[in-house]
């Protein structure tokens, strides 16, 4: 019976299921992050009334740029295309709503345009960074792109080039 438990532990440390992990983690940050969108384009009306424009946009345009951005983000996390890039944007978004609502009030026009608690861009910002710094792992398009670049050549093509 011991030996079962030490098999098991000894398995279990030495196995990791490292890419299965990145896929859960770009599938859920995918979709939370898709969720966010999807309730700022149910809630357009109210977000524009209350937004200024940026970038000599107008709030209409503003908020639309910034839904599709956000909205192709989520879609490339989940494929793992991309997924690099594809959390600058949301990265930087989620620092610049934490700094809002840090330095203001409960009814800011940001908390209204995200619907954030104190706190819940932090836990994207440290999935963004992880993505960013660990890469989208073996499961996903990225990894397949770069097998597809990176093949070696077989013997019979070493062979038919001399």
């Amino acid at each position: 019976m011991s030996n079962f438990f030490k098999n098991l532990f000894l398995y279990s440390v030495g196995h990791t299921y490292s890419n299965l992990s990145r896929l859960f983690l770009r599938l859920f940050t995918g979709i939370m992050f898709m969720q966010l969108c999807i309730r700022q384009l149910l809630n357009f009306d109210i977000i524009v009334d209350s937004h200024q424009g940026f970038m000599g946009l107008s709030p209409e345009a503003s908020i639309t740029m910034l839904l599709v951005i956000e909205l192709l983000c989520a879609v490339c996390i989940m494929l793992g295309f991309l997924t690099r890039f594809a959390v600058l944007f949301p990265l930087g978004l989620m620092l610049a709503a934490e700094n809002v609502i840090m330095s203001s009030s409960t009814e800011s026009v940001t908390n209204q345009l995200f619907s954030f608690q104190p706190g819940y861009p932090v836990m994207f910002i440290g999935i963004f960074i992880y993505l960013l710094l660990a890469g989208p792992g073996k499961i996903s398009l990225d990894y397949i792109i770069a097998a597809h670049f990176t093949q070696t050549p077989t013997e019979e093509q070493v062979l038919d080039k001399a």
